[in-house]
């Protein structure tokens, strides 16, 4: 793939993350309640907003994706572990919501157009965006343990601040409605989903085309 073509695959992450994003903060501002019918003060939503792994996945794919499309073979010491951690982070997200999480949900109108955004379009196009434009080579096991650092860190703080104020932010890490044993066992099982989607994306990196450099 040529670097023109990359660009614009990039571009189209981009803007649809930066949208869906967008549009989900809209409908938190305008104190629409999804998962509850809580609908708390609008400091507690908008923290609740960015707790989220959803959101903060989506995020860095935004954030990586718009890097990309300035400079489709971006590289850096620390964009490396970004880059990686945006990639597998997504793609938990997508099949996470679809195993465990989209059971729960009966949205309609504009939460069920962002939730399929977030959690099946951008997973979808980030990951294809990746497999198609690269940039590659680009991942190693160093790379890998250190973007297995946001996660971790994540479930850490989510954990903390959960037990303190009641609110988790997925129904999974919550101890109260199944016990200490099944946060145990999801927290565990997500840990391996993540190492396995690693050791993916580095085995794939090694073999798959390098990007173009044709301009």
């Amino acid at each position: 793939m040529t670097a023109s073509r990359a660009r614009q695959l990039h571009l189209v992450v981009a803007l649809v993350a930066t949208f869906a994003l967008a549009f989900q903060t809209v409908l938190v501002l305008s104190g629409e309640a999804v998962l509850n019918d809580e609908v708390p003060p609008l400091a507690t939503r908008l923290y609740r907003l960015v707790a989220y792994f959803t959101i903060q996945s989506n995020v860095l794919v935004a954030v990586t994706a718009w890097q990309l499309w300035r400079d489709p073979l971006r590289d850096g010491r620390w964009w490396r572990p970004v880059r990686l951690a945006a990639l597998v982070g997504i793609t938990v997200t997508g099949l996470v919501h679809f195993v465990l999480l989209r059971p729960l949900l009966d949205l309609s109108g504009a939460n069920w157009v962002v939730d399929k955004l977030l959690h099946i379009v951008v997973p979808v196009l980030a990951v294809l965006a990746w497999v198609l434009a690269g940039p590659r080579p680009r991942t190693t096991w160093r790379t890998a343990l250190e973007a297995l650092l946001w996660p971790l860190l994540w479930t850490a703080w989510t954990l903390v601040v959960g037990g303190l104020s009641g609110w988790y932010p997925y129904p999974f890490l919550d101890h109260r409605r199944n016990g200490v044993g099944a946060v145990v066992v999801a927290v565990l099982g997500i840990t391996v989903l993540f190492l396995l989607l690693f050791a993916a994306v580095v085995a794939l990196d090694r073999r798959l085309r390098p990007a173009s450099r044709a301009r």
